[in-house]
């Protein structure tokens, strides 16, 4: 029997939460507000990070790893990442537990074993990875540093969404640094533009490039650069940022090196980074009332073959014809299922990889093999067609790419659709509470305003996008001269 997904017109959030139990993906966990990631969730994770991280070394990255706590002396030496970040911090202050006199079988912190410096847990690693950068940097000899680190970061939230905000989540952080800022400034929006074409071309989700306005940006930056995308109920949710630091965190840990000249000056940098936060924007993208919907890039099973028969023999005569276009298949490196486990019934089979996003769905039974056709059902459009078996692997081959393009452009449709202009506060309010989506209107560049929108609206300035064309008009809450259109959005 199927699980029951509740409608996205229903209860969106429930739909999502719905999905991500049924289709296995994640679980709560007895940590509030905690994951635990399952299997099944955790391959799709793993595809991602397999794919970034070739990205990333294919620029001339390399992987390191650095520490989980952070001494409080560090975390607070740049000051405005520490503001930033401070509300969010779980502090470690002992390291020992010890047998409690007064209950039977239960333990107690151990006053004794009072740490002698307060260490955080990482919200996010630019202190200590700074702190270490000082010593290997003496000259522009040693520079750039192209360094990433895969890693677990811990942000206290109060209100928690599985993938989308939990206390403790996955992710990668890239921390370069570099002679100019000239350098570090090509290093951010190098990185951004990996982060859009992965975001695109495996998520089959668009986004818009843009930098962040004061008010959002990353607490410790210059500059926040930022790809945006938009969900099925018109919300934005920011996909991946790269920030350009300038020489905000040299300053603060004294990061100098010798250059050319045989001068002593401060380092530039960068950090960058994405989460698994991108598992719920895979979700929210493309999945529907049946269930996920998976881009073939991105799916742990590509293919799956679901064998229908009577008795062994019936399975024998189909795995003679199965097996080796299964080898084909995975030769073409496409990862194929062949479901011939008879727990279950074809019928229990076919909803469960409908509502596990698998692509594409075979189906072939004893009658098929006379006709040499198999049924072929595609997750994308939920349509079904009979195919001949002849040169079935490369027309597997070729279906699979029309669904990684095919969600791309309904992706872009529905981006455009949710695009609008206004030219008054009071269209904004109403598109922002009819249509929701991307609002574009003019701003006076102040945060003030900015703030007053947010607090009346809920919406922000999700970014100034980078392919802006000037533009003189007057902005929608004050009536004061603005020179572009920003882009607002409701967002997760």
């Amino acid at each position: 029997m199927s699980k029951a997904i509740t409608s996205q017109n229903t209860d969106y959030s429930k739909w999502y939460n719905d999905i991500v139990i049924n289709a296995n993906l994640a679980d709560h966990s007895a940590v509030r507000g905690c994951m635990v990631i399952k299997p099944y969730g955790y391959a799709i994770w793993e595809k991602m990070q397999q794919t970034l991280d070739k990205m990333f070394k294919e620029t001339g990255h390399v992987n390191a790893y650095f520490p989980l706590f952070v001494p409080k002396s560090l975390f607070e030496a740049e000051e405005k990442n520490a503001e930033g970040f401070a509300k969010e911090c779980a502090i470690v202050t002992h390291y020992r537990l010890k047998t409690n006199p007064n209950e039977k079988g239960k333990l107690m912190v151990d006053p004794e074993a009072k740490l002698e410096e307060e260490l955080i847990v990482r919200p996010t690693s630019e202190a200590i990875i700074w702190n270490t950068y000082k010593g290997w940097i003496q000259s522009y000899r040693d520079l750039p540093i192209l360094v990433n680190q895969w890693a677990n970061v811990v942000r206290w939230e109060m209100r928690t969404r599985l993938f989308l905000r939990t206390a403790e989540f996955l992710w990668q952080e890239g921390h370069t640094a570099h002679a100019t800022k000239e350098e570090a400034i090509i290093e951010t929006k190098k990185m951004l533009d990996v982060y859009a074409n992965f975001v695109e071309n495996w998520m089959a989700m668009p986004v818009v490039k843009g930098v962040k306005s004061a008010n959002e940006r990353f607490a410790g930056a210059e500059d926040t650069y930022t790809i945006e995308a938009m969900m099925q109920d018109g919300k934005a949710l920011q996909a991946g940022t790269s920030h350009f630091l300038g020489q905000n965190f040299a300053k603060a840990f004294d990061v100098k090196f010798l250059t050319k000249e045989n001068n002593l000056e401060l380092v530039w940098a960068t950090s960058w980074g994405v989460s698994t936060r991108l598992m719920g924007a895979l979700i929210m993208s493309h999945s529907d009332d049946k269930g996920l919907v998976i881009p073939p890039k991105l799916a742990p099973i590509q293919v799956v073959i679901v064998p229908i028969h009577k008795g062994a023999e019936g399975l024998t005569k189909i795995s003679n014809i199965v097996l080796p276009l299964k080898e084909k298949l995975e030769q073409k490196n496409i990862t194929v299922k062949f479901d011939d486990d008879d727990a279950q019934r074809p019928g229990w089979k076919f909803a469960e990889y409908e509502l596990k996003g698998v692509p594409v769905r075979i189906a072939i039974g004893e009658r098929d093999l006379a006709n040499g056709t198999v049924e072929i059902a595609r997750r994308d459009e939920l349509t079904k067609e009979i195919v001949s078996i002849n040169e079935l692997d490369i027309y597997i081959e070729n279906l699979l790419i029309n669904i990684q393009q095919n969600l791309l452009e309904k992706a872009k449709k529905r981006m455009t659709h949710f695009t609008t202009k206004v030219d008054s506060y009071q269209d904004f309010k109403k598109t922002l509470d009819e249509k929701g989506g991307f609002v574009l209107a003019h701003w006076d560049g102040t945060s003030e305003t900015e703030e007053k929108i947010k607090e009346e609206t809920k919406a922000t300035i999700r970014c100034i996008p980078l392919n802006n064309t000037p533009e003189k008009g007057l902005c929608v809450y004050s009536g004061k001269e603005s020179t572009q259109r920003v882009l607002f959005a409701r967002a997760y």
